[in-house]
């Protein structure tokens, strides 16, 4: 590709235009790119990961997920379980008994997702001795004081 190519002129200079791109993005418009995008960011996000897989095993009531889920502060399970229940990954479903008792489960969509999160999680797995083995290769050339690259 040349330089020119993949770009459309903007006010600020010059933009990629996805729709120009080839590769994986080229299918996409641009209104799509931007929702992908949100979409990535919310299933990308470590909690929320961890949150549907933890419900992958069925409903789960608060305190059970904030066992289940090491390290997540009450606050972060908190707007994590929110996000997910706004977006159509998980139900929340709240029972009239004294004391209160709500339950989280997976949706539809939510589960959906889940294969994709397993998926993901086994690649890290069987990867993660090689790509820590490259951070640490980095780490030390940065520390050296030689340029990683760009």
């Amino acid at each position: 590709m040349n330089s020119d190519e993949g770009r459309a002129p903007s006010a600020g200079g010059t933009r990629v235009n996805v729709l120009r791109l080839s590769g994986p993005c080229a299918r996409w418009d641009e209104q799509d790119t931007d929702f992908i995008r949100e979409i990535l960011d919310l299933v990308g996000d470590k909690w929320s990961m961890l949150v549907i897989g933890a419900l992958a095993g069925g409903d789960a009531r608060y305190s059970d997920l904030d066992t289940m889920i090491p390290a997540i502060s009450r606050r972060m399970l908190t707007l994590t379980l929110k996000r997910l229940q706004r977006d159509g990954l998980i139900d929340r479903t709240a029972y009239a008994e004294v004391p209160p008792r709500v339950e989280y489960s997976l949706t539809g969509l939510g589960a959906s997702l889940l294969s994709a999160i397993q998926h993901l999680a086994a690649w890290s797995s069987e990867h993660h001795t090689e790509v820590r083995r490259h951070q640490d290769a980095y780490d030390r050339n940065a520390t050296r004081g030689e340029s990683p690259g760009p």
